[in-house]
């Protein structure tokens, strides 16, 4: 065989991932939804996207519909698709909601499986990882929230798990406006990793009283990005 023609074998392993003209709008869409450059509110118009992008209606359409699909935008009766606008009372209700369920998954961590207390510590190492790399607002925010949801997978409940990813996908645009602002993805990786070593340690009550502390800032800080403080008596609900 000459030296023009090699042997096909040497290709055998190479590999590329598809990506299609519908999975490069939704990956725009999406940055720019997280970047800020699409605040929560606006218009997601098929026809001035598709001349922007250079593409199809139809791309457009399905792309916004994966958004739709995502939790980033919602279709609005007689006015189409916009980004999803923040409601803070929302906020404030998923705040609630997610704490119940984290917490119950953290003061399971003595009794949960090592696979499930191994998937925090994936997290936590993963959220390490792509703060080191100066990742997208999407990435960061995907990272941080990851480490939440295997909290909330230490209760091994397959329901609850369930429901704090839909909590999750409600609260992930106001995460992403306070850790773009804030730009700590760094402190919020030592916080993350403080409370990991208190259990490590069996200290789960002082792990306990760490995650209701980052869980009522969090909530003040996506709330405060919104223009809006809770009041002494919603604080204490909280």
């Amino acid at each position: 065989m000459s030296r023009s023609q090699p042997d096909r074998r040497a290709y055998e392993r190479l590999r590329i991932e598809p990506v299609s003209t519908v999975d490069r709008v939704v990956e725009e869409l999406r940055r720019a939804v997280f970047e800020g450059e699409l605040p929560p509110g606006t218009p997601l118009r098929e026809v001035a996207l598709a001349e922007s992008l250079d593409v199809s209606r139809s791309t457009v359409r399905e792309a916004l519909g994966a958004l739709v699909a995502e939790g980033l935008a919602d279709r609005v009766p007689n006015k189409g698709t916009q980004v999803r606008a923040l409601d803070p009372e929302a906020i404030h209700d998923v705040g609630r909601a997610r704490t119940v369920i984290e917490m119950a998954g953290l003061e399971r961590w003595p009794v949960a499986s090592e696979p499930a207390r191994a998937r925090v510590r994936a997290a936590l190492a993963e959220f390490a990882r792509v703060a080191d790399t100066g990742a997208s607002a999407a990435e960061l925010t995907a990272a941080h929230l990851a480490i939440h949801a295997a909290l909330a997978g230490l209760t091994e409940s397959p329901r609850l798990e369930a429901m704090a990813d839909t909590l999750y996908t409600e609260i992930k645009l106001a995460l992403a406006s306070v850790d773009r602002i804030r730009r700590n993805a760094g402190e919020q990786v030592h916080s993350h990793a403080g409370l990991v070593e208190l259990l490590e340690a069996g200290r789960t009550e002082e792990a306990a009283a760490e995650l209701r502390h980052h869980l009522d800032h969090a909530e003040q800080a996506m709330l405060g990005s919104l223009g809006w403080t809770l009041t002494d008596g919603d604080a204490s609900g909280s």
